[in-house]
């Protein structure tokens, strides 16, 4: 992933943002809970919304609408920055992806999103990959799970990768891995929305699990089904 190509733009977008302020795998599944959500309708495929970054809206793609605060993370991205103030126009969620810079530290919080997305999802498509990262950000903020990342993905019988409330460890020197921390970024700042945005749960085409009848199916991406 390059992110050297949009330097000139993000730090133009950054030193905007600044003056504004002071102006102003495939095995997965997910299981469901006993207690049966709220049913919303899905979202429309490949939407970028707006985020509220400190005072300025992400406006790409036609779209402004704020997202819930649950999902944006409190520090945005130089990618974040651009978007927002138009310096960087985002077409593709692949560009996007390749547009995110590789971070050195991630949080404890955001590491353990980046895990689910490349535990169970790194076969996926890039969309797929987005949608399991959406999930478990959406159980976070739904008050039916443990409402941060890392809880939510050990909590017991829900995500198949997890042994005795332990996560593996990622190969973190590959590009798979580098491409769930970018999906993860992406998901916590809500840049897109995949096909699959406001799903709770998912599960592998192969599997039927009971639970799956009972619940709304937003969307089929490549081998992963999702429900809310």
């Amino acid at each position: 992933m390059q992110f050297l190509s949009f330097r000139g733009a993000l730090t133009a977008a950054a030193m905007m943002f600044v003056t504004l302020a002071g102006a102003a795998p495939s095995a997965a599944w997910a299981e469901a809970p006993s207690m049966a959500p709220v049913v919303s309708a899905p979202s429309p495929a490949n939407r970028v919304p707006a985020a509220a970054l400190s005072g300025v809206a992400l406006i790409s793609q036609g779209t402004v609408s704020a997202p819930a605060a649950a999902q944006t993370s409190a520090t945005p991205t130089p990618v974040a920055m651009a978007i927002a103030t138009g310096a960087l126009h985002v077409d593709s969620l692949m560009q996007l992806v390749g547009d995110m810079p590789i971070q050195t530290a991630l949080s404890a919080d955001l590491k353990c999103l980046a895990q689910a997305v490349y535990f169970e999802a790194r076969g996926e498509p890039i969309e797929g990959q987005l949608a399991v990262a959406e999930v478990v950000i959406n159980r976070a903020r739904s008050g039916l799970y443990p409402d941060n990342y890392c809880d939510v993905v050990t909590q017991p019988a829900q995500f198949s990768f997890v042994r005795r409330g332990r996560i593996p460890e990622a190969d973190e020197t590959s590009a798979a891995w580098q491409r769930a921390e970018a999906i993860a970024e992406i998901a916590q700042q809500n840049l897109w929305r995949s096909k699959a945005s406001d799903a709770l749960y998912f599960h592998a085409t192969y599997v039927r699990p009971t639970w799956a009848h009972q619940k709304v199916q937003l969307a089929q991406i490549d081998t992963h089904i999702f429900y809310r």
